[in-house]
């Protein structure tokens, strides 16, 4: 592995360091190790925990160790091409561009000089990596947002965004779980639960896996938020065999990126 660094996080965390940009292939090899581990279940690892380009792995000293960690996986070599040709998992988020959630779309149109119609075409036809999960449980840093749809976060964030906006960032969009203060431009919403503790699994994705934003009604909004309610809807996913393109998509300095994360 190229660029690989070992940090130790106190007597019980690992943290492994691929370089310090944000890009596809990076956060491939972040993955692959995590599947890797998850895989072999090695004794004594309790957590792992992916980011942009690195991977946390929590452990129990009492059955293994710093150095057996990185001996292990130092003996595994370059395993992104094993990942590159993992399935490709993609939920399907019905999303309500404009109407009372997007606030910020008609902003986004003088901002980007698209047209609202052009815009939402943009924004839902990609499949976007979810990079990694966080500030809020739930909350998925999304990657590949076409760069015609790039805006700064507002000079004045909200103090309360409702669960299921969906918003843009800098380069990144992303879904609000829950309420939460927030300054990404909102353009539309979901009635998808993101986040619900009341769940067997209260957050249904992973990071690694994709995102596809399937335009949708204010009506049909309100029929699956009932569903949702009722604990009668199921997010639809669809899973590829096709080999992930290894196109870098949004490379940046990691310093930069940091400036839209919230």
């Amino acid at each position: 592995m190229n660029a690989i660094r070992f940090l130790p996080g106190g007597d019980r965390a690992m943290t492994v360091e691929f370089g310090s940009r944000i890009d596809t292939k990076t956060n491939d090899r972040v993955h692959a190790l995590a599947a890797k581990l998850e895989k072999e279940g090695m004794p004594g690892i309790i957590e792992l925990v992916p980011t942009y380009r690195s991977l946390t792995i929590y452990y129990e000293p009492g059955e293994t160790s710093f150095g057996t960690l990185k001996e292990r996986i130092l003996s595994y070599g370059d395993i992104t091409e094993n990942h590159i040709h993992l399935k490709k998992k993609i939920w399907k988020i019905p999303c309500c561009y404009g109407a009372r959630f997007g606030c910020d779309l008609a902003d986004m149109e003088t901002y980007t000089g698209l047209e609202r119609d052009e815009i939402i075409a943009v924004h839902s036809a990609v499949d976007y990596k979810i990079y990694m999960m966080g500030f809020l449980p739930g909350f998925v840093y999304l990657g590949g947002l076409d760069k015609r749809l790039e805006a700064p976060r507002l000079e004045t964030p909200r103090l309360k965004i409702l669960p299921g906006a969906v918003g843009i960032g800098g380069g990144q969009t992303g879904v609000y779980p829950v309420a939460s203060p927030g300054g990404w431009r909102l353009i539309g919403a979901t009635p998808v639960e993101f986040y619900n503790p009341g769940r067997e699994e209260p957050v249904f994705c992973r990071a690694g896996e994709y995102i596809r934003f399937v335009p949708i009604t204010i009506s049909d909004y309100y029929d699956i938020r009932r569903l949702v309610s009722r604990g009668e809807y199921e997010v639809e996913v669809q899973e590829c065999g096709e080999e992930m393109k290894e196109e870098e998509v949004g490379e940046v300095e990691m310093e930069a990126e940091v400036e839209a994360w919230r």
